[in-house]
């Protein structure tokens, strides 16, 4: 029997316990955040530069410091390579040492050192291999799974705000304003999006941004289509009609009542969106269209595996980061479902 002091948990809070019992979709959203969070002090986990030095009784920072290697005994007055067996050796000696991040390479680092042709096959040095050009796999990985996440939250929040916007504005005023928006979003659905992005990227320099704008140009009309039919069934309701007899303006009616009970199929869909992105952008990456050279991305590496068959390390290490990736944002987004469903409401 249950006890009748007990306070009733909010729709908010049922949906999260519904969301915990789901072990799938939990479990998928602990791993998924811990990978991200990790990533995001990849340069902390991942670097050619020491964390932290002592030389001759001086004490450094190489990693938010440019020192040259004269600092540490060497001959130039270049940037100290830290991977340079003389640096490694001067380091050994008694009295001076360095703490090195756990896997001692940037993203960037070409390893001039190494014994093995590039690409080199995993091993004690580089645990994933190398790429085509020698750089660390797992670095390359790393940073490259912080860009993909991060452009999926950008691009999923830019084309929420839109896909809110004008779906709501479709679905409350309706009428003219509903038909000449949908107008307009069949004339611009029928735009060729990869070939604008092709144009596009022959005028401008590649970047990360011009990526943004153009993919969430095109990526709200989806969302809208939802979002614009929750509108046009909740302005219908009594409380909806109730506030208007209390004399509240739209946009009061919209803020306070239709809006947050309209965003269901915004929070279903939020893991679906990230899913969707992460691949635009290492399908684009992989036909060369989309980070600039150098930046670690997923679809570089699966274009240098393509490239480069008999360096199968590189293929499986890249196509395993996006399954677990891809696998874990859907799992979320059932969870999700599930846990938002009226229907499961009354369970």
């Amino acid at each position: 029997m249950s006890n009748l002091t007990d306070k009733p948990q909010s729709p908010s809070r049922r949906a999260w316990e519904r969301f915990r019992r789901n072990r799938l979709g939990f479990g998928s959203l602990l791993l998924f955040s811990s990978i991200f969070v990790l990533s995001l002090f990849a340069e902390l986990l991942s670097n050619d530069k020491p964390l932290i030095a002592r030389y001759q009784g001086h004490w450094y920072a190489p990693i938010v410091q440019t020192l040259p290697e004269t600092t540490f005994g060497g001959d130039f007055s270049t940037p100290t390579d830290f991977l340079d067996p003389f640096i490694q050796q001067q380091f050994a000696q008694t009295g001076n040492w360095a703490l090195y991040p756990i896997n001692p390479y940037h993203h960037s680092t070409l390893n001039y050192f190494a014994k093995d042709p590039n690409p080199a096959p995993p091993s004690r040095e580089n645990w994933l291999g190398t790429d085509d050009r020698g750089r660390d796999l797992a670095a390359r990985l790393l940073y490259g799974f912080r860009i993909s996440v991060l452009f999926a939250l950008a691009l999923t929040l830019f084309g929420t705000v839109l896909g809110l916007l004008t779906g709501a504005l479709q679905g409350f005023f309706g009428g003219v304003t509903d038909l000449a928006m949908q107008r307009f979003i069949e004339i611009w659905g029928a735009m060729p999006e990869l070939y604008l992005l092709i144009i596009f990227s022959a005028v401008f320099d590649p970047s990360i941004t011009l990526l943004l704008v153009l993919l969430g140009l095109f990526g709200w009309m989806g969302l809208s289509d939802y979002v614009r039919a929750e509108f046009l069934r909740n302005k219908q309701l009594d409380y909806v009609r109730s506030a208007r007899a209390l004399g509240l303006s739209n946009m009061q009616i919209i803020w306070r009542h239709v809006l947050p009970n309209s965003l269901t199929p915004v929070v279903t869909f939020l893991p679906f969106r990230m899913s969707g992105a992460i691949l635009a952008l290492t399908s684009l990456d992989f036909l060369g269209l989309g980070v600039p050279p150098g930046t670690p991305s997923l679809g570089e590496l699966l274009a240098q595996g393509k490239n480069n068959i008999d360096a199968w390390w590189i293929s499986l290490s890249t196509f395993a980061v996006l399954v677990v990736t891809l696998m874990s944002l859907t799992f979320m987004g059932d969870a999700l479902r599930d846990a938002l469903d009226p229907r499961k409401a009354a369970e």
